[in-house]
């Protein structure tokens, strides 16, 4: 993101209100299925996300024993071993499988970028919760304030 110019929610939080007033919070998967996009703006649907490329931090929290996982960074900022760069794969929004060897993994210094990270070792899409239209549009305050 940082050579294309682009910024994350999170960086926008710590430069208004400072690192020490922003809890950020990353998620992660070995492998499993997620609801995601094509594209901004396409319609979700389930996608298989495969297996976590090896040495990237999701890898790692998986061969490090089996289950999920809560990790709080101030644990590992001493380490040496995590003070190196890791890929960490990136999944949001949009979400392509068939770019996982060259896209979606960001180099990350993981207890520099995240306060906490969540591991789930195998993940199951989630199913929306089906939106009331009105019109072409969700009503004002769509979801709280119905």
């Amino acid at each position: 993101m940082a050579n294309s110019g682009e910024v994350n929610v999170g960086q926008l939080m710590r430069q208004a209100y400072g690192r020490e007033n922003v809890f950020a919070v990353g998620f992660g998967s070995y492998q499993g299925s997620v609801i995601a996009a094509d594209a901004w703006g396409a319609p979700w649907k389930v996608m298989s996300v495969p297996e976590a490329q090896p040495n990237s931090w999701e890898d790692l929290l998986h061969r490090s024993g089996p289950g999920n996982k809560l990790i709080l960074s101030q644990d590992l900022r001493d380490n040496k071993f995590f003070k190196r760069r890791l890929g960490h794969r990136a999944i949001g929004v949009v979400y392509s499988p068939k770019l996982e060897r060259f896209g979606n993994y960001v180099p990350s210094v993981t207890p520099q970028r995240y306060d906490a990270f969540v591991f789930i070792d195998q993940t199951k899409a989630l199913q929306p919760l089906p939106t009331p239209v009105k019109g072409n549009e969700p009503p004002d305050l769509y979801p709280s304030g119905m």
